[in-house]
């Protein structure tokens, strides 16, 4: 299956003087190509911190970042934003769609972005992928909170990423609405052998991953597969 994310040592400290928090201290983790891992620990724990730091998104101060082969910490800042835009796809908790750009657009754009001649094509086949075929137009404020999370993993998922990595993606939901967007994260892993990594503080949620990495105080303090 081969190892698709490798993180060896990873030491990150966030804020400045007094406010400074050493937030992973001594992080390693490996994981295979198509596995579904949860990443699981109480507030302040470190999980958010660690995916965003495996979806190239925070640059660890000490360690290396190893995602498809390439080592993140040796790339600038545009070859990363490249990498990041091809190979991981990251859904957050509190959607993050430009309020100015239709459904069709926040999906379209970033595939422009990267050079994708058919991106509205992708993007159209995207949304109806995730039942949003007929909200194509609409823009997020006319959207439910469970649209455009459906929005924001079509925009995740359309460069057909390695690895989707998701922040807390059912957290501002309600129970049916989050259920129903989970339904569909695992499904569209499935369908496509994406690396799935989850954060999650929903335990019915996790339970759903193959593997579950609990962490505690920035260290990795279990990790069980299911």
């Amino acid at each position: 299956m081969g190892q698709v994310i490798e993180l060896s040592d990873l030491h990150l400290t966030l804020g400045a003087g007094a406010a400074r928090v050493h937030v992973l201290k001594g992080v390693t983790l490996s994981v295979a190509r198509g596995e579904t891992v949860g990443l699981v620990g109480p507030s302040g724990s470190g999980k958010s911190t660690l995916l965003m730091t495996l979806a190239g998104l925070e640059r660890p101060d000490a360690g290396t970042v190893r995602v498809g082969g390439h080592d993140l910490n040796a790339l600038s800042e545009d070859a990363l934003a490249r990498f990041r835009g091809s190979n991981i796809g990251v859904v957050f908790q509190s959607f993050q769609l430009i309020p100015t750009m239709t459904a069709l657009e926040n999906v379209a754009v970033p595939l422009e972005l990267a050079g994708r001649s058919d991106s509205f094509t992708r993007a159209r086949a995207e949304l109806e992928a995730v039942g949003l075929g007929d909200r194509l137009a609409h823009y997020p404020g006319q959207l439910s909170g469970g649209e455009q999370q459906r929005v924001a993993l079509a925009r995740a998922l359309a460069p057909d990423p390695l690895i989707l990595a998701a922040d807390e993606p059912t957290g501002n939901l309600d129970s049916e609405t989050g259920a129903a967007i989970a339904d569909l994260i695992f499904a569209q892993q499935k369908r496509r052998g994406a690396t799935l990594v989850l954060v999650t503080h929903d335990p019915s949620l996790a339970a759903r991953c193959a593997r579950r990495v609990s962490l505690r105080s920035g260290r990795i303090e279990s990790d069980d597969v299911v």
